[in-house]
């Protein structure tokens, strides 16, 4: 399972019948440390089964958890949102999510002096 933000709903017109009347939406994928909830910048595209709303912190699965979601087994998903997220705590408390959050945006890559990390 994953935690990510959606971002947005994605509309297709022409799609395979076992898509037909499901929910897409677009997410960012999240990651969550000491320091809290970090963006990726890293997106994809998830059929919607819990009608979350833009901007919510869900929960995804992928690949065959995704497959064996209740109603979909003959549908080609490879990414499901599962749940909306109420509320997350973490590493002893220094974590702490809860109702409407706010993720800040993703770190820059630091410029030379040979170190490449991310701060």
């Amino acid at each position: 399972m994953t935690l990510a933000e959606v971002k947005g709903q994605v509309v297709a017109t022409a799609k395979v019948d076992n898509l037909e009347g499901r929910k897409l939406a677009l997410v960012e994928l999240l990651t969550v440390g000491e320091e809290g909830v970090r963006r990726t910048k890293k997106h994809m595209v998830c059929l919607d089964e819990v009608e979350a709303g833009e901007g919510e912190l869900v929960v995804i699965v992928q690949g065959s958890s995704a497959r064996v979601t209740p109603g979909l087994k003959e549908v080609p998903a490879d990414a499901v949102i599962v749940g909306i997220v109420d509320s997350l705590s973490a590493f002893e408390g220094k974590v702490l999510v809860a109702g409407d959050f706010q993720v800040p945006q993703a770190a820059k890559p630091v410029q030379g002096g040979g170190d490449s990390g991310v701060r």
